[in-house]
């Protein structure tokens, strides 16, 4: 069942770069989680860049959290696969906007957490999804949503890139 499609999705990313752009914080980085929020991360990113009329880019990293994760055992996979985590600046006393696709259990967010540490001591990490599905494990919740939609079913984030050619949010029935 699909719960947002392309102009939706695209409006939910526009609110969230609107609600960051209210919290008037300074010198913000953005960081996508591999491997869907790169992608809405990267959309959050040129949505602040132009409703701000920005010159210059907000710096962009990517984070993979893989080897950090709790359960790599019970997913099954004997060598993981490991994407790149690239943060090609210093994170040291900048406000962190932290992007994933879909929020579940938390865990996802406490590996991040862990990633990060290892590169330093940001001023301040605030959390954007653009899907919580509620049914928290960890005590995280998100700063920034764009739908909240409290499932224990799987949620699908179909973005337009070289893995699929839509958007679209969708839910397992």
């Amino acid at each position: 069942m699909e719960i947002l499609n392309s102009n939706q999705i695209d409006s939910k990313i526009e609110n969230l770069a609107n609600e960051i752009l209210k919290q008037n914080i300074d010198d913000i980085v953005i960081i996508g989680i591999q491997t869907k929020g790169v992608v809405v991360a990267k959309r959050l990113s040129r949505k602040i860049e132009n409703i701000k009329k920005m010159k210059e880019q907000i710096p962009f990293g990517v984070l993979d959290i893989t080897l950090y994760r709790d359960d790599l055992q019970e997913a099954g996979a004997d060598i993981p696969t490991i994407k790149d985590t690239d943060i090609p600046f210093d994170i040291n006393n900048k406000n962190i906007i932290l992007v994933d696709d879909v929020l579940y259990t938390g865990r996802t967010i406490r590996s991040a957490l862990d990633v990060l540490k290892d590169f330093g001591r940001p001023k301040s990490i605030k959390l954007v999804v653009l899907v919580d599905r509620g049914h928290r494990e960890l005590p995280i919740q998100p700063d920034f949503v764009g739908l909240v939609h409290h499932t224990k079913n799987e949620v699908y984030v179909n973005l337009n890139t070289e893995i699929s050619d839509r958007d679209t949010v969708t839910i397992e029935e």
